[in-house]
């Protein structure tokens, strides 16, 4: 299973009036380390988008909060695809704070094609067999 790292530096704005992160930066931050995954896999978010009109909507989430962090914290991310279905992929974070896990993600996509109506409608696709091949070997 390919597995990315990204590491954070907490800012000052990404914190609450209690100076402990803003739940919501969470989730920002684990949707930018997906796509950081799907480049560290040769796969980037803006090529798949424009070349091939593909997308990788979020269908479902949930997270867990075990640590808070805070202004000038680091915090790791390590981020990999875990299950691949016809057209569903679920996507695992984890966000550690020096060795102790402070926060973990999990992530349901789903593998589309804009269809250009006028509207821009996604619908669901295959993963295509090099995606996945790509997504499951291993690497950093």
């Amino acid at each position: 299973m390919r597995m990315n790292r990204r590491t954070i530096q907490i800012q000052w704005g990404d914190c609450d009036p209690a100076g402990i992160v803003f739940y919501p930066r969470y989730f920002e931050w684990f949707d930018e380390c997906t796509a950081a995954l799907f480049a560290a896999a040769g796969l980037p978010k803006a090529d798949l988008v424009r070349t091939q009109g593909v997308g990788i909507p979020m269908v479902d989430t949930r997270s867990r909060f075990l640590i808070p962090s805070q202004f000038g914290d680091e915090v790791t991310v390590e981020t990999a695809c875990t299950r691949f279905g016809r057209s569903s992929f679920d996507v695992h974070h984890r966000m550690l704070k020096g060795r102790e896990l402070a926060v973990e993600c999990w992530e349901t996509r789903v593998w589309t094609r804009i269809v250009p109506t006028g509207d821009q409608k996604l619908k669901s696709q295959p993963i295509p067999d090099e995606v996945i091949r790509v997504l499951s070997q291993g690497g950093e």
